[in-house]
């Protein structure tokens, strides 16, 4: 059987690869002319010298870089950059300890870069709990899907924490370097010169009104971003909501294992966050009207719609959490990454790219764009020539693509082949994900591997995901197809390619599959920049 469907793999691979060079030569002008800002950006969180008048306090330019927002991954680009000898400013609207219901899993792909950040010790103490894959079900039957970590030391797995410990623990970290300055404030605008931004506008706690100056200013302010839209083209989707609530003195019934139910409406999320506690994430597609926590609507969509499809030996600590009362929630939003001509100013984080979180890959794409960074900003020594600082950084765009575009993608496809439909084609694409991941072998190895950010290879997603769309169409054909059978196999050929092509485009067909096409791959540091 193996042997069948890994010839199917091998026999797509040069139609695919024939479908991907037809969507990339007609890609959008844009999109091959690289990067372009746009003329009409909306309203401007940008404020030029001549407007700033004295209207803020000055504060000499002390800094090398700006940091605007102290969550993962501005916290850990603080530590990363202060390492390296840069002197960091960060200003957080708030340093109290975050309250989320997600940023809580960490795949293994993103503790491999949390190693070579050296914050892998932010996970410890916390009551972090070792992942090492993902129990899947649907109809009453259930697989184990493990991360491929035979290659890898024992302490390598997937991670999974309360989402404040974990950033307390690294903005602790990052505050003890000298160089790491770590300020509680709300930046209002970002500061331009010339068409460079300079820096940032802000007010202290206090109220005060100051101003923030730096060669190089990069924005990690979060899914909430106030300044994103003077930095990118903000695209924002929000498929779905998270109802969260904890569960408490329960087992899973696969230790240190996610949990994917393939529910209906969409699906449900269980994975421990300490040692004592289970975080379930519900999800209600934005097709469906969210229920409301203060009218008790929602307690009753629980108890009635959900609850009867959470694993029995979940069942009663699931209603007693309903009864208990601490019931979230919070949309789920995804967002390409389109970024202006901005010098002076990088995104970083949720503020520059987001993707549904359904598989938990958000830090682990900030980790390996914190990294990437890192590397390209070794070799400078002087970043105040704007210019040719951007010039150079435009690399960083197409060299984050591997990892980003395969767990974007990802993201989006699977929450699409996941959610419940009357439709008998994507019932079927359905079915044929849950049997071919039960499969085994590279079957499932293969894709999870992808979703772990351990293989971030974008052409082995697409092959999967149409693998899986054959497998669907095989079972139906097989042993004697009939009309009825063909016309909902043409169906899933055509239902997959509309799921993943729309957002293979959107994170950009050339940077994703011929990086080696685009002129900012090969772009090299400036000479009067170098050490």
């Amino acid at each position: 059987m193996e042997m069948d469907f890994a010839f199917i793999l091998g026999g797509i691979t040069a139609s695919t690869m024939v479908l991907l060079f037809v969507l990339f030569n007609s890609a959008s002008k844009k999109e091959a002319k690289g990067l372009v800002h746009a003329e009409n950006n909306g309203s401007s969180m940008i404020t030029t010298t001549a407007e700033n008048g004295n209207q803020h306090q000055r504060i000499s330019p002390t800094s090398d870089i700006v940091i605007v927002g102290a969550g993962v991954a501005g916290s850990a680009l603080a530590y990363t950059l202060a390492k390296e000898g840069r002197r960091v400013h960060v200003i957080e609207r708030d340093l109290t300890e975050p309250d989320r219901i997600v940023g809580e899993l960490l795949q293994p792909g993103g503790y491999l870069k949390l190693i070579e950040l050296d914050l892998q010790d932010c996970v410890g103490e916390i009551d972090a709990q070792q992942v090492f894959g993902y129990a899947l079900y649907k109809d009453g039957k259930n697989t184990k899907l493990s991360y491929p970590l035979e290659k890898f030391d024992s302490d390598v797995s997937g991670r999974s924490f309360h989402n404040g410990r974990f950033i307390q623990r690294m903005r602790e970290k990052a505050s003890t370097l000298p160089n790491v300055k770590l300020e509680q404030g709300t930046v209002t605008s970002l500061l331009e010169e010339n068409g460079i931004i300079r820096g940032v506008n802000y007010k202290t706690r206090n109220g005060q009104e100051l101003t923030a100056k730096a060669p190089l200013t990069i924005v990690c302010d979060g899914c909430f971003s106030n300044l994103r839209r003077s930095l990118c083209n903000p695209k924002v989707d929000v498929p779905s909501h998270f109802v969260g609530l904890i569960l408490e003195n329960c087992n899973l019934p696969y230790e240190n294992h996610g949990h994917v139910i393939l529910g209906d409406p969409s699906p449900i999320l269980f994975y421990p966050i300490s040692s004592t506690e289970i975080r379930c994430l519900v999800d209600v597609p934005a097709d469906k009207k969210l229920p409301s926590l203060g009218n008790g609507d929602m307690a009753r969509y629980l108890k009635t719609v959900v609850a009867p499809q959470v694993p029995p030996e979940l069942h009663a600590s699931f209603i007693a959490a309903v009864d208990k009362g601490n019931i979230r929630s919070m949309p789920n939003r995804s967002m390409p990454a389109s970024p202006y001509s901005t010098p002076g100013a990088l995104l970083m984080g949720d503020a520059f790219n987001m993707r549904h979180p359904l598989t938990g890959g958000g830090m682990t794409v900030a980790l390996s764009d914190i990294v990437l960074l890192r590397n390209l900003l070794r070799p400078l020594h002087d970043l105040h020539d704007a210019n040719a600082l951007f010039k150079y950084l435009e690399s960083f765009y197409t060299l984050r693509k591997p990892m980003a575009s395969t767990i974007n993608t990802l993201a989006g496809a699977l929450y699409k082949v996941f959610c419940a439909s009357p439709d008998p084609a994507s019932k079927e694409m359905r079915q044929a994900c849950f049997d071919y991941l039960s499969l085994g072998g590279v079957f499932s190895d293969g894709p999870i591997s992808l979703l772990s950010g351990l293989n971030p290879r974008p052409l082995s997603l697409v092959l999967h995901f149409f693998a899986v769309a054959i497998y669907g169409v095989g079972r139906l054909l097989i042993p004697f197809p009939s009309p009825k059978s063909m016309w909902i196999g043409a169906r899933i050929i055509s239902g997959a390619s509309a799921i993943i092509f729309p957002i293979i485009r959107a994170e950009g067909i050339r940077q994703m599959f011929f990086p080696v096409t685009v002129p900012a791959y090969y772009r090299t540091p400036p000479s009067n920049l170098h050490v």
